[in-house]
């Protein structure tokens, strides 16, 4: 019966495939008897309430194999076959690779190789926080599930997966298994050419327990594994030896990959599995029996589970603790919070936010983050909140280590989970997490990166530390707000917009270089993007738009030409440019009027700003790397220093 309800998997896979007229048929054979063992028989899950808490989270990290995972869930009862029909088709609930949101059943979206494992890393560490916060009387936890993955070669040849398995190693992730689909082939071909490591050995190095399964079709194996794993005080990784395309014409070879298979090859597999050659057919009555071997194990756990929480509940009459778990966000106005700004102190953004950090962290228990070692130098570190560690995970505070890509990733985890989280590093190292923010802001997940550092003004670090493009490819990421205050005040409104939001990530730019609060600058007109800090006097002349402290150097150079020249400047603040573009046209076209010269000051690339001005003159911008030395002679080198920059604003004008 197990080889029937398997060999059904397969065959719809490759239908799959065969109808989309693409895909990936290797996985498919060669993994599908993995995936069997594990819905059958122990991942925790119910059909009907698909995000009942305490379910058992899976991970596709081979995303490619996106086809097998839809078999799988189609046995299971989450999708038709009519979704599997419209395979990689538009607007359907069975895209390429998986997609959160869109297939019920997904955990995570996956395929770019390596997120998926570190992503599941961020899910492991959320459950943990979850089983130590929520405990009854007794001792027992509210929460006790597992993460599985299923990755191949390509996951473990690229270099986030070792970031995050190193984390997962020292915070004793138990509750962590990464099933290794281990064929030893890659799209190009064997992995002779270029991966040859042992990798058990490295996971054991990294704090995991390692499991070996060499026939990938052996039910009873893989069993086995997985219910050891699941007793294991660490990870655990079971390397499952598998060959690509296993019974197909073309199995063992590379060209299997990434292959539809042609009509002979698919006509004597499903002869050899006994299934009709029609499309779609499956042999009678399997789906009945998996989802029965299914329910053997899951009917159990989620009954158990209810009265747990029922105890739980009985001993807790507010459970609004529990309401962040469900969706439920707690709602804070941080513009009703008095905050005071002596408008003669001057400040770093960087050391202003950890104000708002730490007032955000008291009031938002589930808020939780951590730095990529540059904790200190961002200002991004909790007080009184606690290192989060392996004997302590109701910690705050997240010791990433120097690990951007694995950091990212892991908060897509977190969030996943329904954590509010936030991570920081500098801005130019925002590069490293960039494949990490794209599934933020794909998945739709509220992860806040704060970016510290914010221009070559930075000085003597030189230019591998001085942003320059950073903020223009930021702003170039769809469903992503990138932040960039020029003062506490600003500030205080980004974070008050930030907390808002439900489905999108957010960049939130700090500075390093000091900055007074200024007497014009607005929390609540944060919201809008875009506003006017400077109004002109008489007759607009022309307008100055700038962000973060160039937002000073823009009012006093309008001041002093209108003092000299008699020029009447508008200044703009425009601390969130995908806020602004949002806003009503009206609104838009008040700020900046259509016929009047624009001019841009900003300390970063002029990529994206054309849209605001007449000619690329008119953007005061910085389109080459810095240089090593003291801000004043980097700013003077590159005639940015405040003379220069208000001859060249005269110039256009006058």
């Amino acid at each position: 019966m197990q080889e029937q309800v398997i060999n059904n998997m397969k065959s719809l896979g490759i239908d799959m495939i065969k109808k989309a007229g693409n895909g990936h048929s290797g996985i498919v054979l060669d993994a599908a008897t993995m995936l069997y063992c594990l819905y059958a028989h122990h991942i925790n899950i119910n059909v009907n309430d698909p995000k009942w808490p305490n379910r058992d989270r899976f991970v596709m990290s081979a995303g490619h194999g996106s086809a097998i995972l839809y078999a799988t869930l189609y046995m299971a009862g989450y999708l038709t076959k009519e979704d599997l029909m419209q395979f990689r088709q538009i607007d359907s609930r069975t895209p390429g690779h998986p997609e959160v949101g869109v297939t019920p059943g997904v955990e995570a979206s996956t395929g770019p190789l390596g997120q998926g494992i570190a992503t599941a890393v961020g899910l492991a560490l959320g459950e943990k926080i979850l089983e130590h916060r929520f405990v009854t009387s007794k001792g027992e936890s509210l929460f006790h599930y597992h993460v599985y993955v299923l990755c191949g070669d390509g996951d473990l040849m690229e270099g986030i997966s070792y970031e995050a398995a190193s984390l997962a190693g020292t915070w004793k992730l138990n509750n962590l298994i990464v099933l290794y689909d281990s064929n030893k082939t890659s799209l190009d071909g064997s992995t002779d050419m270029t991966f040859t490591e042992n990798v058990r050995a490295r996971f054991e190095a990294m704090g995991w327990d390692t499991e070996l399964v060499k026939d990938g079709e052996n039910v009873a194996e893989i069993d086995r594994a997985i219910a050891k794993a699941k007793k294991n005080d660490k990870p655990t990784l079971i390397e499952v030896q598998t060959i690509i395309g296993n019974g197909s014409k073309l199995a063992g070879s590379h060209e299997v990959h990434g292959k539809v298979l042609d009509d002979e090859d698919i006509y004597q597999l499903k002869g050899k599995w006994g299934i009709d050659h029609e499309p779609f057919t499956t042999l009678p009555n399997t789906e009945n029996m998996f989802r029965a071997e299914m329910l053997k194990h899951t009917k159990p756990a989620y009954e158990e589970w209810s009265k747990r929480y029922q105890d739980y509940h009985n001993e807790h009459s507010d459970l609004s603790d529990l309401d962040f778990i469900f969706g439920k966000k707690k709602e804070i106005d941080l513009l009703k919070t008095p905050f005071s700004f002596m408008m003669e102190e001057k400040e770093a953004t960087r050391k202003t936010n950890a104000t708002f950090l730490n007032h955000i962290s008291r009031e938002i228990p589930y808020f939780i983050g951590g730095s990529a070692d540059l904790s200190t130098s961002v200002k991004s570190y909790i007080d009184r909140g606690n290192d989060l560690t392996k004997d302590n995970y109701l910690g705050k505070n997240i010791w990433f280590g120097v690990r951007e890509h694995a950091m990212g990733a892991i908060l897509n985890g977190l969030a996943l989970t329904n954590f509010q989280v936030f991570g920081s590093t500098f801005l130019t190292f925002s590069d490293y997490l960039k494949p990490a923010i794209r599934m933020s802001s794909l998945m739709k997940l509220p992860v806040i990166y704060l970016l510290s550092h914010d221009s070559i003004e930075i000085g003597s670090d030189g230019p591998t530390h001085q942003p320059v493009e950073q903020l223009a490819m930021l702003r170039s990421e769809p469903n992503l707000n990138v932040y960039r205050p020029c003062d506490g005040k600003e500030l205080l409104g980004c974070w008050n917009h930030i907390l808002k939001e439900k489905e999108k990530p957010s960049a939130l730019i700090l500075s390093k270089v000091e900055v007074e609060q200024l007497a014009t600058t607005s929390s609540e007109e944060v919201a809008k993007g875009a506003y006017v800090v400077r109004k002109e006097n008489q007759y607009l002349h022309g307008i100055l738009i700038a962000t973060g402290n160039q937002v000073h150097t823009a009012l006093r150079i309008a001041t002093k030409l209108y003092e000299r020249e008699k020029l009447d400047l508008r200044v703009v603040s425009m601390p969130c440019m995908e806020l602004f573009l949002e806003q009503p046209k009206e609104y838009r076209d008040a700020l900046l009027p259509k016929g009047i010269r624009t001019v841009v000051i900003e300390a970063g690339s002029s990529f994206g700003w054309h849209q605001f001005v007449y000619n690329s003159s008119y953007l005061l911008t910085i389109d080459h790397f810095g240089a090593s030395g003291s801000r004043d002679q980097i700013l003077k080198k590159y005639h940015y220093d405040y003379k220069s920059l208000e001859e060249r604003v005269k110039k256009l004008f006058l």
